[in-house]
């Protein structure tokens, strides 16, 4: 075979003709020390605060500390591979994660690596894991209500799309079962929730995904786990890689989410684990000076988006939305911004533009904390209680009592209030929260063995009775319809002097009463929202009437 001499030279002239020469400058610097999930970095110059490094071994890490010597990183993941004097590069990115639709239904890590065995995720969207919270334009009051199927939280304790409920007391007295109700309650609805375990038990975290399956909830329902047995700065990011996962529906898609922080106090622990280990000037019960912020930058980004103005331009297809120069203007904020644009287009009178308005999406936080003995006042708690918008607390004496869940309604509350309720919840409940403390305050005065005149009695003998009528097992949440139902026969009276060990079989069979006798009834409830004097009154009737035939039976 013989080589053309003139095809080789002509090859190689047009090889060389078209190269460019293209730098690849990057920063490299070398470990100092490592050791418990932080490393000490010497020449990293011009790294920057929460930028990604990339270890030799593979690891990766995020600066955390910008000394005058040297750099402090904490390492995601294991950090047993990595050794001193040990390459390490800059990345010029923040840490991101893999968010979308793909996600749904898996078990993933803070960094999403699928946990669960079903093979990798695909998906072609990433989101940063920190980001500015909206401004107060961006935002609209919360009013629209997030059923958690609750009847006690429900009724006293109203919570919003879009607000942030924190859920404290002391461990195993139910916290994390109010939240799987409430993800188990938003099956058929339009939530995606994020379940984000941090610091627990695999064990634990199997049997919670576990009974998210067996109920059917995985369907919408991403579980983000960062167990007992990982490192502190993969605990430390859990909760803002699931509000990540979250917001890509609220932002990219308008959709209504929930994300369930359990638990935060977890959190804040590996998070002065690893401001500790880094030198970081220890505060109050050896928290860094910044642990408020770690929880406020966090539990911020949950909120209700104001409405989206979407400008279509005449000749653009049916379904395509287009912005004026590819922008899109959020609410009233934004009018003068988008008069200007409108008047700055070529021939503006060949142009029909239209404004369509676009429910925000949400995303609805429920944080969880944990005190020690009841502690309300610690620094954590109180921290936390500060930045969200009501708690609910679970009191120790209440759960062993047998009353689940064991709401303290005295200290409970929702800074949102009746604004995030149905109308006819409102009216049958405004006065249960107050009702039942002061139930409280006299169930303690009666144990003194005084005389009660008889309306102290009766408000007893009604208070015990609401009590258990509140009481609801363990993953079985409510539909807020029947819970309405069932709270009218409470309030109204009719179970006054039904005894205790009855009321639940009371409940149970008027519920069934109202759906097999009087649909009617109930469809005229859901379809009006209102409890009307006459729909009120033929409610009344109804349960009479039950309430003859219930007594007769149980003779």
């Amino acid at each position: 075979m013989k080589f053309k001499a003139d095809e080789i030279a002509t090859v190689i002239k047009q090889e060389i003709s078209q190269y460019r020469a293209a730098l690849d400058a990057t920063e490299i610097g070398r470990v100092l020390e490592v050791g418990d999930g932080v490393a000490r970095i010497y020449g990293l110059s011009k790294a920057m605060a929460s930028e990604m490094l990339q270890f030799a071994s593979g690891a990766t890490g995020l600066v955390f500390n910008l000394e005058e010597s040297s750099v402090g990183a904490v390492v995601l993941g294991e950090y047993f591979d990595i050794k001193e004097g040990e390459e390490v590069r800059t990345t010029g990115r923040l840490l991101s994660v893999p968010v979308g639709d793909a996600l749904v239904g898996r078990v993933v890590d803070p960094l999403a690596r699928p946990l669960d065995g079903k093979g990798p995720i695909q998906s072609p969207y990433r989101r940063p894991l920190e980001v500015i919270a909206p401004g107060i334009a961006g935002r609209q009051p919360v009013k629209e209500p997030l059923q958690t199927g609750v009847k006690a939280i429900d009724s006293m304790i109203p919570i919003g799309r879009g607000q942030r409920e924190l859920i404290i007391g002391d461990r195993k007295t139910g916290k994390t079962a109010i939240a799987i109700d409430t993800i188990l309650n938003q099956k058929g609805g339009d939530v995606v929730c994020v379940y984000v375990a941090i610091g627990q038990k695999e064990s634990t975290v199997a049997g919670i995904v576990e009974t998210l399956r067996k109920h059917g909830a995985m369907d919408y329902t991403i579980v983000v786990t960062a167990g007992a047995s990982d490192s502190a700065p993969l605990q430390y990011i859990a909760p803002y890689a699931g509000c990540t996962m979250a917001e890509h529906f609220m932002y990219e898609q308008g959709r209504h989410t929930l994300c369930i922080y359990d638990d935060l106090s977890k959190q804040a622990q590996a998070y002065r684990q690893l401001s500790l280990l880094l030198r970081r000037p220890p505060g109050r019960e050896a928290y860094p000076g910044d642990v408020f912020y770690l929880h406020s930058r966090l539990l911020e980004r949950a909120c209700k988006l104001a409405e989206q103005r979407i400008i279509i331009r005449k000749g653009a297809p049916a379904n395509v939305e287009q912005g004026v120069n590819g922008k899109v203007y959020l609410g009233r904020q934004d009018e003068h911004a988008l008069q200007h644009d409108l008047a700055a287009l070529p021939d503006k009178d060949q142009h029909e533009v239209r404004k369509l308005t676009k429910s925000g999406g949400s995303l609805t936080a429920l944080p969880v904390i944990e005190t020690l003995e009841g502690e309300v006042s610690a620094y954590i708690p109180t921290n936390v209680i500060s930045i969200t918008d009501g708690q609910i607390y679970l009191e120790p004496d209440l759960f062993f009592a047998g009353v689940r869940p064991a709401v303290n309604v005295g200290i409970s509350v929702s800074r949102v209030g009746g604004n995030a309720q149905v109308p006819a919840m409102k009216k049958i409940a405004g006065s249960l929260r107050l009702d039942l403390a002061a139930f409280r305050e006299l169930e303690a005065f009666a144990q003194l063995g005084t005389e009660l005149d008889p309306a102290t009695q009766r408000q007893l003998d009604r208070g015990r009775r609401m009590v258990e009528l509140l009481k609801q097992p363990q993953y079985q949440p409510m539909d807020v319809w029947d819970q309405i139902l069932s709270i009218h026969a409470g309030v109204r009276g009719f179970l006054d002097d039904i005894p205790l060990n009855q009321v639940r079989a009371f409940e149970l069979e008027l519920l069934a009463h109202y759906r097999d006798e009087f649909p009617e009834v109930r469809a005229q409830l859901v379809k009006e929202r209102q409890l009307t004097d006459a729909l009120d009154a033929k409610l009344k009737e109804i349960v009479a009437n039950f309430k003859r035939r219930f007594v007769e039976t149980k003779k």
